[in-house]
Protein backbone atom coordinates (compact mmCIF):
# COMPACT_ATOMS: atom_id res chain seq x y z
CA UNK A 1 0.00 0.00 0.00
CA UNK A 2 1.37 3.40 -1.00
CA UNK A 3 2.07 5.73 1.92
CA UNK A 4 -0.39 8.62 2.07
CA UNK A 5 1.07 12.08 1.40
CA UNK A 6 0.61 14.91 3.90
CA UNK A 7 -1.11 16.97 1.16
CA UNK A 8 -0.95 17.54 -2.59
CA UNK A 9 1.08 20.20 -4.42
CA UNK A 10 -2.03 21.89 -5.81
CA UNK A 11 -3.36 22.42 -2.29
CA UNK A 12 -0.21 23.82 -0.65
CA UNK A 13 -1.02 27.54 -1.05
CA UNK A 14 -4.62 27.04 0.06
CA UNK A 15 -3.44 25.05 3.07
CA UNK A 16 -1.07 27.89 4.03
CA UNK A 17 -3.90 30.43 4.03
CA UNK A 18 -6.24 28.11 5.94
CA UNK A 19 -3.50 27.53 8.51
CA UNK A 20 -3.18 31.30 9.00
CA UNK A 21 -6.77 31.34 10.26
CA UNK A 22 -5.83 28.94 13.04
CA UNK A 23 -3.07 31.32 14.15
CA UNK A 24 -5.43 34.29 14.20
CA UNK A 25 -8.17 32.90 16.40
CA UNK A 26 -5.55 31.38 18.70
CA UNK A 27 -4.19 34.88 19.28
CA UNK A 28 -7.65 36.30 20.04
CA UNK A 29 -8.61 33.41 22.32
CA UNK A 30 -5.53 33.84 24.51
CA UNK A 31 -6.02 37.60 24.57
CA UNK A 32 -9.50 37.10 26.00
CA UNK A 33 -7.85 35.46 29.02
CA UNK A 34 -5.66 38.55 29.43
CA UNK A 35 -8.84 40.63 29.23
CA UNK A 36 -10.25 38.48 32.02
CA UNK A 37 -7.63 39.71 34.49
CA UNK A 38 -7.52 43.22 33.01
CA UNK A 39 -11.24 43.73 33.51
CA UNK A 40 -10.94 42.44 37.07
CA UNK A 41 -8.53 45.32 37.71
CA UNK A 42 -10.10 48.08 35.62
CA UNK A 43 -13.80 47.36 36.05
CA UNK A 44 -13.47 45.95 39.58
CA UNK A 45 -14.85 42.50 38.76
CA UNK A 46 -14.51 39.31 40.80
CA UNK A 47 -13.05 36.18 39.14
CA UNK A 48 -16.54 34.66 38.84
CA UNK A 49 -17.88 37.86 37.23
CA UNK A 50 -15.01 38.10 34.76
CA UNK A 51 -15.76 34.49 33.78
CA UNK A 52 -18.63 36.00 31.80
CA UNK A 53 -16.00 36.94 29.18
CA UNK A 54 -15.56 33.26 28.34
CA UNK A 55 -19.33 32.80 28.56
CA UNK A 56 -19.81 35.48 25.89
CA UNK A 57 -17.12 34.15 23.54
CA UNK A 58 -17.86 30.44 23.84
CA UNK A 59 -21.61 30.97 24.10
CA UNK A 60 -21.41 32.36 20.57
CA UNK A 61 -20.28 28.93 19.40
CA UNK A 62 -23.56 27.42 20.58
CA UNK A 63 -25.56 30.02 18.64
CA UNK A 64 -23.46 30.30 15.48
CA UNK A 65 -21.91 26.90 14.78
CA UNK A 66 -24.97 25.22 13.25
CA UNK A 67 -25.92 28.21 11.03
CA UNK A 68 -22.27 28.33 9.96
CA UNK A 69 -22.47 24.66 9.04
CA UNK A 70 -25.52 25.27 6.86
CA UNK A 71 -23.77 28.25 5.25
CA UNK A 72 -20.69 26.12 4.57
CA UNK A 73 -22.74 23.33 3.03
CA UNK A 74 -24.61 25.72 0.73
CA UNK A 75 -21.92 28.20 -0.29
CA UNK A 76 -18.61 26.41 0.27
CA UNK A 77 -15.33 26.99 2.06
CA UNK A 78 -14.16 30.37 0.72
CA UNK A 79 -17.44 32.25 1.37
CA UNK A 80 -17.52 30.64 4.81
CA UNK A 81 -14.06 32.02 5.60
CA UNK A 82 -15.06 35.51 4.42
CA UNK A 83 -18.24 35.44 6.55
CA UNK A 84 -16.23 34.42 9.61
CA UNK A 85 -13.63 37.14 9.08
CA UNK A 86 -16.35 39.76 8.60
CA UNK A 87 -18.05 38.88 11.90
CA UNK A 88 -14.62 38.78 13.52
CA UNK A 89 -13.89 42.35 12.38
CA UNK A 90 -17.30 43.69 13.42
CA UNK A 91 -16.75 42.33 16.92
CA UNK A 92 -13.41 44.08 17.29
CA UNK A 93 -14.78 47.43 16.11
CA UNK A 94 -17.62 47.19 18.64
CA UNK A 95 -14.96 47.57 21.34
CA UNK A 96 -14.99 51.30 20.52
CA UNK A 97 -18.53 52.08 21.82
CA UNK A 98 -18.01 49.60 24.68
CA UNK A 99 -14.84 51.39 25.84
CA UNK A 100 -16.44 54.82 25.40
CA UNK A 101 -19.36 53.75 27.59
CA UNK A 102 -17.14 51.93 30.10
CA UNK A 103 -19.71 49.13 30.07
CA UNK A 104 -18.86 45.48 30.75
CA UNK A 105 -22.22 44.54 29.18
CA UNK A 106 -21.26 46.28 25.92
CA UNK A 107 -17.89 44.54 25.97
CA UNK A 108 -19.65 41.21 26.32
CA UNK A 109 -21.83 42.01 23.28
CA UNK A 110 -18.70 42.83 21.27
CA UNK A 111 -17.06 39.61 22.45
CA UNK A 112 -20.17 37.64 21.49
CA UNK A 113 -20.04 38.95 17.89
CA UNK A 114 -16.29 38.28 17.81
CA UNK A 115 -17.04 34.75 19.08
CA UNK A 116 -19.55 34.27 16.24
CA UNK A 117 -16.70 34.99 13.84
CA UNK A 118 -14.47 32.49 15.61
CA UNK A 119 -17.23 29.85 15.55
CA UNK A 120 -17.72 30.33 11.82
CA UNK A 121 -14.01 30.09 11.09
CA UNK A 122 -13.56 26.97 13.20
CA UNK A 123 -16.56 25.31 11.59
CA UNK A 124 -15.08 26.01 8.15
CA UNK A 125 -11.35 25.64 8.76
CA UNK A 126 -11.23 22.19 10.37
CA UNK A 127 -13.01 20.27 7.58
CA UNK A 128 -11.23 22.53 5.05
CA UNK A 129 -7.82 21.48 6.40
CA UNK A 130 -8.95 17.84 6.60
CA UNK A 131 -10.15 18.02 2.98
CA UNK A 132 -6.86 19.18 1.49
CA UNK A 133 -5.40 15.77 0.82
CA UNK A 134 -5.70 12.07 1.57
CA UNK A 135 -8.15 11.32 4.38
CA UNK A 136 -5.65 8.88 5.91
CA UNK A 137 -3.50 11.90 6.82
CA UNK A 138 -6.34 14.25 7.80
CA UNK A 139 -5.44 13.92 11.51
CA UNK A 140 -1.90 15.07 10.73
CA UNK A 141 -3.07 18.08 8.69
CA UNK A 142 -5.53 19.26 11.32
CA UNK A 143 -2.97 18.86 14.11
CA UNK A 144 -0.33 20.68 12.04
CA UNK A 145 -2.73 23.58 11.42
CA UNK A 146 -3.57 23.63 15.13
CA UNK A 147 0.14 23.98 15.84
CA UNK A 148 -0.14 27.51 14.43
CA UNK A 149 -3.20 28.08 16.56
CA UNK A 150 -0.85 27.50 19.49
CA UNK A 151 1.66 29.96 18.01
CA UNK A 152 -1.10 32.57 17.97
CA UNK A 153 -1.91 31.70 21.57
CA UNK A 154 1.73 32.37 22.49
CA UNK A 155 1.70 35.78 20.82
CA UNK A 156 -1.65 36.83 22.33
CA UNK A 157 -0.49 37.31 25.94
CA UNK A 158 2.59 39.25 24.80
CA UNK A 159 0.42 41.59 22.76
CA UNK A 160 -2.02 41.86 25.65
CA UNK A 161 0.55 42.61 28.33
CA UNK A 162 2.19 45.26 26.15
CA UNK A 163 -1.01 47.16 25.46
CA UNK A 164 -3.05 46.46 28.60
CA UNK A 165 -0.60 46.27 31.51
CA UNK A 166 1.79 49.11 30.71
CA UNK A 167 0.67 52.34 32.30
CA UNK A 168 -2.99 51.35 32.44
CA UNK A 169 -3.66 51.79 36.13
CA UNK A 170 -6.52 54.26 35.72
CA UNK A 171 -9.86 53.07 34.42
CA UNK A 172 -9.93 55.53 31.54
CA UNK A 173 -6.41 54.62 30.42
CA UNK A 174 -7.16 50.89 30.76
CA UNK A 175 -10.24 51.06 28.53
CA UNK A 176 -8.55 53.34 26.00
CA UNK A 177 -5.78 50.79 25.56
CA UNK A 178 -8.36 48.03 25.04
CA UNK A 179 -10.11 50.10 22.39
CA UNK A 180 -6.90 50.91 20.50
CA UNK A 181 -5.70 47.32 20.57
CA UNK A 182 -8.89 45.78 19.19
CA UNK A 183 -9.39 48.43 16.51
CA UNK A 184 -5.89 47.66 15.26
CA UNK A 185 -6.68 43.95 15.20
CA UNK A 186 -9.89 44.71 13.32
CA UNK A 187 -7.99 46.37 10.46
CA UNK A 188 -5.62 43.40 10.24
CA UNK A 189 -8.62 41.06 9.99
CA UNK A 190 -10.14 43.17 7.22
CA UNK A 191 -6.85 42.96 5.32
CA UNK A 192 -6.85 39.16 5.62
CA UNK A 193 -10.47 39.04 4.42
CA UNK A 194 -9.49 41.10 1.38
CA UNK A 195 -6.69 38.66 0.59
CA UNK A 196 -9.13 35.74 0.75
CA UNK A 197 -11.47 37.59 -1.62
CA UNK A 198 -8.70 38.25 -4.15
CA UNK A 199 -6.72 35.00 -4.16
CA UNK A 200 -7.67 32.22 -6.55
CA UNK A 201 -8.07 28.89 -4.83
CA UNK A 202 -7.95 25.64 -6.80
CA UNK A 203 -11.25 23.95 -7.55
CA UNK A 204 -12.01 21.64 -4.66
CA UNK A 205 -14.45 18.82 -5.12
CA UNK A 206 -15.84 17.90 -1.72
CA UNK A 207 -13.45 15.12 -0.68
CA UNK A 208 -15.97 13.65 1.69
CA UNK A 209 -18.41 12.69 -1.04
CA UNK A 210 -16.25 12.03 -4.10
CA UNK A 211 -14.64 8.65 -4.56
CA UNK A 212 -15.03 5.15 -5.92
CA UNK A 213 -16.00 2.09 -3.97
CA UNK A 214 -13.75 0.01 -6.21
CA UNK A 215 -10.66 1.48 -4.55
CA UNK A 216 -11.15 1.63 -0.77
CA UNK A 217 -7.72 3.21 -0.30
CA UNK A 218 -8.34 6.02 -2.78
CA UNK A 219 -7.65 9.59 -1.76
CA UNK A 220 -10.65 11.27 -0.10
CA UNK A 221 -12.96 8.32 -0.65
CA UNK A 222 -16.39 8.31 0.94
CA UNK A 223 -16.69 4.77 2.24
CA UNK A 224 -20.01 5.34 3.98
CA UNK A 225 -22.21 7.87 2.17
CA UNK A 226 -25.28 6.71 4.08
CA UNK A 227 -23.89 7.71 7.48
CA UNK A 228 -26.19 9.69 9.75
CA UNK A 229 -25.35 12.24 12.41
CA UNK A 230 -26.53 10.03 15.24
CA UNK A 231 -23.65 7.60 14.71
CA UNK A 232 -22.07 6.84 18.05
CA UNK A 233 -18.56 8.05 17.29
CA UNK A 234 -19.88 11.43 16.17
CA UNK A 235 -22.20 11.90 19.18
CA UNK A 236 -19.37 11.05 21.55
CA UNK A 237 -17.06 13.42 19.68
CA UNK A 238 -19.51 16.27 20.33
CA UNK A 239 -19.63 15.35 24.03
CA UNK A 240 -15.84 14.99 24.24
CA UNK A 241 -15.34 18.36 22.55
CA UNK A 242 -17.80 19.99 24.97
CA UNK A 243 -15.83 18.76 27.98
CA UNK A 244 -12.45 19.38 26.33
CA UNK A 245 -13.17 23.06 25.73
CA UNK A 246 -14.85 23.31 29.14
CA UNK A 247 -11.61 22.20 30.79
CA UNK A 248 -9.50 24.39 28.51
CA UNK A 249 -11.65 27.49 29.04
CA UNK A 250 -11.50 27.17 32.81
CA UNK A 251 -7.79 26.35 32.91
CA UNK A 252 -6.86 29.32 30.74
CA UNK A 253 -9.24 31.77 32.40
CA UNK A 254 -7.62 31.47 35.83
CA UNK A 255 -4.00 30.90 34.86
CA UNK A 256 -3.11 34.52 35.60
CA UNK A 257 -5.06 34.42 38.87
CA UNK A 258 -3.14 31.29 39.87
CA UNK A 259 0.23 32.98 39.37
CA UNK A 260 -0.93 36.09 41.23
CA UNK A 261 -2.68 34.33 44.16
CA UNK A 262 -0.58 31.18 44.68
CA UNK A 263 2.90 32.37 43.65
CA UNK A 264 2.30 36.05 44.60
CA UNK A 265 3.47 37.28 41.18
CA UNK A 266 2.62 40.77 40.00
CA UNK A 267 -0.14 41.05 37.39
CA UNK A 268 2.36 41.90 34.67
CA UNK A 269 4.65 38.98 35.60
CA UNK A 270 1.72 36.57 35.77
CA UNK A 271 0.57 37.62 32.30
CA UNK A 272 4.09 37.36 30.88
CA UNK A 273 4.28 33.71 31.99
CA UNK A 274 1.19 32.99 29.90
CA UNK A 275 3.24 33.03 26.70
CA UNK A 276 5.36 30.20 28.09
CA UNK A 277 2.14 28.47 29.10
CA UNK A 278 0.88 28.69 25.51
CA UNK A 279 4.28 27.61 24.20
CA UNK A 280 3.73 24.29 25.95
CA UNK A 281 0.69 23.78 23.73
CA UNK A 282 2.73 24.49 20.61
CA UNK A 283 5.39 22.01 21.76
CA UNK A 284 2.70 19.45 22.54
CA UNK A 285 1.19 19.79 19.08
CA UNK A 286 4.56 19.43 17.39
CA UNK A 287 5.32 16.34 19.47
CA UNK A 288 1.80 14.99 19.01
CA UNK A 289 1.85 15.42 15.23
CA UNK A 290 5.14 13.49 15.12
CA UNK A 291 3.92 10.74 17.44
CA UNK A 292 0.79 10.20 15.36
CA UNK A 293 2.98 8.78 12.65
CA UNK A 294 3.65 5.86 15.00
CA UNK A 295 0.79 5.87 17.52
CA UNK A 296 -2.92 5.71 16.69
CA UNK A 297 -4.56 9.12 17.33
CA UNK A 298 -7.13 7.72 19.76
CA UNK A 299 -4.44 6.03 21.88
CA UNK A 300 -2.41 9.21 22.04
CA UNK A 301 -5.55 11.13 23.01
CA UNK A 302 -6.20 8.68 25.87
CA UNK A 303 -2.62 9.02 27.12
CA UNK A 304 -2.81 12.81 27.07
CA UNK A 305 -6.13 12.76 28.95
CA UNK A 306 -4.50 10.72 31.70
CA UNK A 307 -1.57 13.13 31.75
CA UNK A 308 -3.90 16.11 32.19
CA UNK A 309 -5.72 14.38 35.04
CA UNK A 310 -2.47 13.78 36.89
CA UNK A 311 -1.35 17.38 36.42
CA UNK A 312 -4.71 18.73 37.69
CA UNK A 313 -4.28 16.85 40.96
CA UNK A 314 -0.82 18.40 41.44
CA UNK A 315 -2.03 21.91 40.52
CA UNK A 316 -4.90 21.69 43.00
CA UNK A 317 -2.46 21.14 45.88
CA UNK A 318 -1.03 24.66 45.54
CA UNK A 319 2.57 23.49 46.03
CA UNK A 320 4.16 26.67 44.72
CA UNK A 321 6.42 26.28 41.70
CA UNK A 322 5.93 22.51 41.51
CA UNK A 323 2.19 22.99 41.01
CA UNK A 324 2.82 25.91 38.66
CA UNK A 325 4.99 23.68 36.45
CA UNK A 326 2.20 21.09 36.48
CA UNK A 327 -0.17 23.83 35.31
CA UNK A 328 2.13 24.42 32.33
CA UNK A 329 2.06 20.70 31.58
CA UNK A 330 -1.74 20.71 31.41
CA UNK A 331 -1.43 22.90 28.35
CA UNK A 332 1.08 20.46 26.86
CA UNK A 333 -1.49 17.67 27.20
CA UNK A 334 -4.29 19.91 25.90
CA UNK A 335 -2.36 20.26 22.66
CA UNK A 336 -3.75 17.44 20.55
CA UNK A 337 -7.19 17.15 22.13
CA UNK A 338 -9.25 19.63 20.11
CA UNK A 339 -8.02 18.69 16.61
CA UNK A 340 -7.88 14.96 17.33
CA UNK A 341 -11.43 14.84 18.72
CA UNK A 342 -12.54 16.89 15.72
CA UNK A 343 -10.90 14.70 13.09
CA UNK A 344 -12.00 11.43 14.75
CA UNK A 345 -15.56 12.74 15.01
CA UNK A 346 -15.97 13.61 11.31
CA UNK A 347 -14.35 10.49 9.88
CA UNK A 348 -16.35 8.63 7.25
CA UNK A 349 -19.48 10.76 7.58
CA UNK A 350 -19.74 11.35 3.84
CA UNK A 351 -22.22 14.04 2.86
CA UNK A 352 -22.88 14.80 6.52
CA UNK A 353 -19.33 16.04 7.15
CA UNK A 354 -20.01 19.78 6.95
CA UNK A 355 -22.99 19.60 9.28
CA UNK A 356 -21.10 17.30 11.63
CA UNK A 357 -18.33 19.87 11.77
CA UNK A 358 -20.80 22.53 12.87
CA UNK A 359 -22.16 20.38 15.69
CA UNK A 360 -18.67 19.53 16.96
CA UNK A 361 -17.84 23.24 16.87
CA UNK A 362 -21.05 23.87 18.82
CA UNK A 363 -19.64 21.59 21.53
CA UNK A 364 -17.21 24.42 22.24
CA UNK A 365 -20.03 25.99 24.28
CA UNK A 366 -18.58 24.00 27.18
CA UNK A 367 -16.06 26.81 27.49
CA UNK A 368 -18.91 29.20 28.25
CA UNK A 369 -20.06 27.47 31.41
CA UNK A 370 -17.00 25.92 33.02
CA UNK A 371 -15.13 29.17 33.79
CA UNK A 372 -18.23 30.30 35.70
CA UNK A 373 -18.20 27.10 37.78
CA UNK A 374 -14.46 27.29 38.39
CA UNK A 375 -14.83 30.99 39.20
CA UNK A 376 -17.16 30.21 42.10
CA UNK A 377 -14.37 28.14 43.68
CA UNK A 378 -11.59 30.49 42.52
CA UNK A 379 -13.25 33.34 44.45
CA UNK A 380 -12.13 31.45 47.58
CA UNK A 381 -9.22 29.19 46.45
CA UNK A 382 -8.05 29.26 42.85
CA UNK A 383 -5.89 26.13 43.31
CA UNK A 384 -8.81 23.94 44.41
CA UNK A 385 -10.77 25.04 41.31
CA UNK A 386 -8.46 22.83 39.24
CA UNK A 387 -10.05 19.67 40.61
CA UNK A 388 -13.10 20.33 38.42
CA UNK A 389 -11.48 19.67 34.99
CA UNK A 390 -10.77 16.05 36.01
CA UNK A 391 -14.44 15.31 35.24
CA UNK A 392 -13.85 16.52 31.70
CA UNK A 393 -10.80 14.34 31.12
CA UNK A 394 -12.74 11.25 32.21
CA UNK A 395 -15.20 11.79 29.34
CA UNK A 396 -12.38 12.40 26.85
CA UNK A 397 -10.63 9.22 28.01
CA UNK A 398 -13.80 7.14 27.46
CA UNK A 399 -14.18 8.56 23.96
CA UNK A 400 -10.54 7.80 23.14
CA UNK A 401 -10.48 4.20 24.38
CA UNK A 402 -13.93 3.00 23.34
CA UNK A 403 -16.37 5.33 21.63
CA UNK A 404 -14.17 6.76 18.86
CA UNK A 405 -14.75 3.71 16.66
CA UNK A 406 -16.69 4.25 13.44
CA UNK A 407 -19.67 1.92 13.28
CA UNK A 408 -20.11 -0.07 10.09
Amino acid sequence: MQKAAFTEKRYVLTFVFVTSLFLMWGLLHSMSDVLNKHFQNVLQLSPSQSGLIQFSVFGAYFIMSVPAGYFLKRYGYKPGVILGLSLFAIGTFLFVPAANAGSFTYFRIALFILGCGMATLETVAHPFAAALGDQRTSDQRVNFAQLFNAVGAILGPQVGVYFLFHGASASSAGLTSVKSLYVGIGFVILAIALIFILIRMPALNDPHVIGTQDDPEAVNIDIAPEKKLYDRHFVWAVAAQFFNVAAQGGTWAYFINYGHDVLKLSNEAAVSYMSGFMAMMAIGRAVGTLLMRFIAPNRLLAAFAMGSTTMCVIVAQGWGWASYCALFMINFFFSIMFPTIFSLGIKNLGKQTEQASSFISMGVVGGAFFPLLMGQIADHDVAKAYYLPIICYAVIFLFAVKFYKVTK
